[in-house]
């Protein structure tokens, strides 16, 4: 793992993700906020996006599986590390994030908590079942600290806690269950 990305997480509780350029805009110019999730654009705007956050000093992530145009093969990868000069990716797909770690963007591979067999799958990135293991987890929902705490007890990959974080509560109970830090597109949550 590269140890700024890993720093900088660990130095920002919160994570802003963004999904339209007014909330791009507001965490570009918060201190506390280090680190941004790109959850939107298209092919044709994703790289003025990276830009306009890269330019205020933040590490740009963009979440492959968003951005309207890119189709879930690896060449996608390629292009948004050649076009857009983004620090990193998020996605649900395995092939996705082994293609980010061969081209030395920082990786977070993220898992929707729906059932017991979901939370099985998150247990297989240990095992190298997915080929690579990324530089983070992301689970959502960012509200279930009985299962944040089971899944940082067996994980030697970091976790972010992410999705329906509404309140310095919500951001709490994750980190208490061993999350790293928490995603959160709540603007309210950005500025505590």
């Amino acid at each position: 793992m590269n140890q700024r990305f890993y720093d900088a997480v660990e130095a920002s509780p919160v994570i802003a993700a963004v999904k339209d350029m007014q909330g791009v805009e507001k965490c570009c110019g918060l201190e506390d906020i280090k680190v941004i999730f790109i959850l939107f654009g298209d092919v044709c705007s994703i790289g003025g996006i990276v830009k306009r956050i890269k330019d205020a000093g933040k590490i740009a992530m963009v979440h492959m599986d968003l951005v309207i145009g890119l189709s879930s093969k690896e060449v996608s990868v390629d292009f948004i590390k050649e076009n857009t000069h983004a620090d990193g990716i998020i996605s649900t797909k395995p092939a996705l994030i082994k293609r980010g770690k061969e081209l030395s963007l920082y990786t977070i591979l993220r898992f929707f908590i729906i059932d017991s067999l979901a939370l099985k799958n998150v247990a297989n990135v240990e095992q190298q079942q997915y080929g690579t293991k990324p530089d983070f987890i992301e689970v959502l929902p960012g509200v279930m600290p009985k299962i944040i705490k089971q899944i940082c007890k067996t994980s030697k990959i970091p976790v972010i806690a992410g999705g329906l974080v509404m309140d310095k509560e919500d951001v709490m109970s994750a980190l208490g269950a061993g999350a790293i830090s928490v995603s959160t597109t709540n603007e309210n949550v950005w500025f505590m």
